[in-house]
């Protein structure tokens, strides 16, 4: 417990750190940076350093404090809670649906190898279909897709595209580690006459955990960028990418606002992080550490 109490304050100190350091940046270029910014070949490098361009850190965050909207109760900080509140449950259902089919094909892959010849190349050709041209294509899909009395909810469209960037790194992870089974221990459950199933159970997966839980991490992360891109792109209310695009029309005049909802989906992504690390810490509390080659 105080192995694991030093690396939590290490890894929170390290944390607060770089968070301090990308702040003093921001706020060193600001000062001596090109009020117009800075322009090499014909075409601008260094970014503006104006108030309307680059406002100070201390702004975006006493813009939080402040009414979302003029004469409204409602601050900033309350519109960004709720909106990160329904891209967090939104992510959740894309990364549970991603981590099922990443884990469900890890699988697959591990036990025939001719589907991981035939699957593997096109889960890594999926990865780079545009996930904000292929948002308009899952809604409409969806939008048809009527089973008795289910009708697909739009918002559901955007778990889909969180959960198609969430499978990728838990299955590719998932059949690293379900690959790194020592040979003597798979001999030796063979010697036992053990089916494939019970040496996927009883070694397999507990030998994958180390290469799993940064999987799920990717996985988690992947799943807020997902739906975050899925809101911009197909408008869908309520969540923190409808946030941005509304606080992005304010920008001319309000350009701390704009960051207010970036920071919101940014503190999305690392809960999502954080909710896959608090698990394994949890769940694996009494096993130990695992060292991997």
């Amino acid at each position: 417990m105080t192995s694991l109490l030093r690396r939590t304050a290490y890894r929170t100190a390290m944390f607060v750190l770089a968070l301090g350091l990308v702040v003093l940046i921001w706020e060193t270029y600001k000062a001596v940076g090109p009020a117009d910014g800075g322009k090499l070949f014909g075409v601008r490098i260094l970014p503006r350093t104006s108030e309307y361009a680059m406002p100070h850190v201390w702004d975006m965050f006493q813009r939080f404090g402040r009414p979302e909207v003029r004469g409204s109760d409602r601050t900033v900080f309350i519109a960004v809670l709720a909106g990160a509140w329904f891209s967090f449950r939104l992510s959740v259902a894309g990364f549970v649906l991603g981590g099922a089919v990443g884990v469900g094909l890890a699988v697959l892959m591990a036990r025939f190898k001719l589907v991981q010849r035939g699957v593997l190349p096109y889960l890594v050709v999926s990865q780079t279909v545009p996930l904000i041209a292929l948002a308009p294509l899952v809604v409409s899909w969806g939008g048809k897709l009527e089973v008795g009395p289910f009708v697909w909810p739009r918002w559901l469209s955007a778990s889909v595209l969180g959960a198609f960037l969430a499978f990728f790194p838990i299955a590719v992870g998932t059949l690293r580690g379900l690959a790194a089974a020592p040979a003597a221990s798979v001999e030796l459950m063979q010697s036992y006459a053990a089916s494939w199933g019970k040496t996927l159970v009883k070694l397999k997966f507990p030998t994958a955990v180390p290469y799993m839980v940064p999987a799920f991490r990717l996985g988690a992360s992947a799943s807020v960028i997902g739906v975050v891109v899925a809101e911009i792109s197909t408008g869908l209310k309520g969540g923190i990418g409808r946030l941005i695009i509304e606080y992005a029309r304010e920008a001319t005049g309000d350009p701390a606002k704009v960051y207010t909802a970036i920071f919101g989906a940014a503190a999305l992504g690392l809960t999502m992080a954080g909710v896959v690390i608090a698990a394994d810490v949890f769940v694996m509390r009494n096993r130990p550490k695992e060292s991997i080659s």
